[in-house]
């Protein structure tokens, strides 16, 4: 299966915290120039939903929301011009939300059950977080083998140790992290060393 929607082709989705909009657009611009064409921003700042709408606005740039914890911040994110939808659990509230509003969802689960639920609502490709919490690819194979339809896109503590291996896996349409955009270099304006991870992460990922 690939990814749903806005996600599809996207194979890395960097994991942003930022906290000055008036670098969104040269972040994009850089972690473009390194070959990922998308990212989620997080609503863990005050200006998150600023940062948004200026990267909204970067040509051949896909932005998304994450954190998203209810139905009133995924409706400002969805304004500011989010095109996808990231949430840490599963909440059946911002789920149909999503779909009310026409944005893809990726909903964070940890267990089959909550896996099992979230296919009842209709989604596709769930959010396996925190993944090197719960064992990483190994579990995601048991649960993939056991719920066939259903891809998983880990996220939380994903790095360049562990890119290839989970992109390889039928199970695994795309990876999450921020490794390749801290908010340490974003804050410092520090593009070309973001380009230089972004294209790591491809080159890691197998020319994702």
């Amino acid at each position: 299966m690939t990814n749903p929607g806005a996600l599809a082709g996207h194979r890395i989705v960097p994991v942003v915290v930022i906290d000055d909009p008036a670098r969104a657009v040269g972040l994009a611009d850089a972690l473009a120039a390194g070959g990922i064409h998308c990212a989620e921003i997080t609503l863990r700042t005050p200006r998150a939903l600023e940062a948004i709408a200026a990267m909204s606005a970067a040509a051949d740039f896909t932005v998304g929301v994450g954190t998203v914890l209810t139905t009133t911040q995924l409706a400002a994110a969805v304004d500011a011009g989010a095109r996808f939808v990231v949430s840490p659990g599963l909440d059946e509230q911002v789920v149909r939300a999503s779909h009310d509003l026409g944005v893809d969802v990726l909903p964070g689960i940890a267990t089959a059950s909550e896996a099992m639920a979230a296919m009842r609502l209709g989604v596709e490709v769930v959010k396996f977080f925190p993944a090197d919490r719960l064992g990483g690819l190994a579990t995601i194979r048991a649960m993939a083998a056991a719920l066939p339809g259903l891809d998983f896109v880990p996220s939380g503590g994903v790095g360049e140790s562990t890119i290839a291996e989970y992109l390889a896996d039928p199970a695994v349409p795309a990876v999450s992290g921020a490794w390749m955009c801290p908010a340490s270099l974003i804050a410092a304006g520090d593009f070309d060393r973001i380009t230089e991870l972004a294209a790591r992460a491809v080159t890691l990922g197998g020319d994702a």
